[in-house]
């Protein structure tokens, strides 16, 4: 089977940021990963053999002089001894474990030094997304064309009701193909007249270097749940904070709050944080709901939430997000990330709802055992990690639940 993944930055650039401020700060820290599948698919027989082989193919892969030159160009913020790092980078496959039962089910784990398998998730994902389509057959007949145009309607419709949005589609979508497509389409929609929103770029790196697009992202839930993991829970999102503001000094300023729900993060959020951070990623909850709190927060602080950015990515759609942005621009400055309905919208496709979470930390491979983790998020009865660890954070953080529901081993 041809390789899935052929460029090195086919990838999010939160995963090159994040990875940055892991070395940074956890040089010497190792992790566990855990692939979930929240829909429990049964996966096509010889599934976990032929994703095995991909992995594989995964240690061929390298970092080129162009697409260095791409990140520092876009990415300035980028120092040059993490370029020199990626220059050196190669995948392994000893750090994945593939395994698939007589149901069909797949289980992946990644276990290894964070700096290293940090990089795994995204690319991991899709992959099994793009593998599973053509498994099923469900790739054969499909129409880009198509897809081509309907993909233009959508940036058209969001430009003119005046939204600023993003692809964040890499994660679940049916191929890379259908990426590719869907980010032509948005740059020549936006790129033919002036409108007045505005498609602020992609969060895949390869595709922002192919278009000429600024490549977009910050940071995602993993980092602040092995915070917690080597910390604990209480404190995990200032030390996060901390240690973002000391390694990118003001730029990369959207704080992925709601790894353990607003509550605990309302308390850390303190007024320098406020005032440093450009603003603040939704990725759970009521959208209006987490709006409304987080303008009441700024406004407590002294601070006008209308100069801050408020990104929305908690499972939108073009009519989502044009429908919230007439609320929104009241309260902040809003942009959108939307990512499966941009890159897996195809008749007759069920997209998979699949993640790889990070579920145990520890600081050095010297501590003889692994803390685990779990993430909370502001979609109560939904979180992710093992029941035992999820009761003990809810404990700690003093959250109250009726109905707990796991996602997870």
């Amino acid at each position: 089977m041809r390789p899935i993944i052929t460029r090195f930055t086919d990838d999010d650039l939160y995963k090159f940021t994040m990875c940055c401020a892991v070395i940074k700060n956890f040089p010497r820290a190792r992790v566990r990963y855990e692939f979930i599948d929240r829909n429990n698919t049964s996966y096509p027989h010889g599934f976990a053999k032929a994703l095995t082989e991909q992995v594989e193919m995964l240690e061929d892969l390298s970092v080129t002089e162009e697409e260095i030159a791409f990140l520092r160009r876009k990415s300035s913020y980028i120092p040059s001894w993490f370029c020199t790092y990626l220059r050196g980078f190669r995948y392994r496959r000893d750090w994945v474990r593939i395994s698939q039962d007589a149901s069909g089910h797949l289980s992946v784990t990644f276990e290894g030094l964070w700096a290293d398998t940090i990089l795994l998730e995204v690319k991991m994902l899709a992959i099994i997304s793009e593998l599973y389509f053509i498994m099923t057959g469900q790739a054969r007949n499909v129409d880009y064309g198509d897809f081509y145009r309907r993909s233009c309607r959508k940036a058209e419709r969001l430009l003119e009701a005046g939204c600023v949005f993003s692809d964040f589609g890499t994660r679940r979508r049916l191929s890379f193909e259908a990426e590719d497509t869907l980010v032509a389409a948005m740059t020549d929609s936006a790129r033919s007249r002036q409108w007045e929103g505005s498609f602020a770029g992609t969060s895949n790196v390869w595709l922002a270097m192919k278009y000429d697009l600024t490549p977009v992202g910050t940071m995602a839930h993993e980092f602040v749940c092995a915070i917690a993991a080597m910390y604990g829970p209480l404190m995990a999102n200032h030390i996060a904070m901390d240690l973002w503001r000391n390694t990118y000094r003001g730029a990369l300023g959207t704080f992925l709050y709601d790894t353990y729900g607003w509550d605990i993060f309302s308390l850390n959020f303190s007024e320098d944080f406020a005032r440093l951070f450009k603003g603040l990623r939704v990725d759970s909850g009521d959208n209006r709901e987490q709006m409304r709190l987080i303008a009441d927060k700024y406004r407590s602080l002294g601070i006008d939430p209308l100069t801050k950015q408020i990104i929305f990515s908690n499972g939108l759609t073009t009519d989502s997000a044009i429908d919230l942005n007439l609320d929104a621009v009241r309260y902040c400055r809003p942009s959108f990330g939307i990512g499966t309905h941009f890159t897996n919208d195809f008749p007759g496709i069920k997209p998979l709802n699949i993640v790889i979470k990070l579920v145990a930390a520890k600081i050095t491979e010297q501590w003889t055992f692994y803390s685990d983790t779990c993430k909370l998020s502001e979609d109560h009865g939904k979180y992710t990690g093992r029941r035992e660890v999820v009761d003990r954070f809810l404990e700690i953080l003093h959250i109250k639940e009726s109905e707990r529901v796991c996602s997870g081993a």
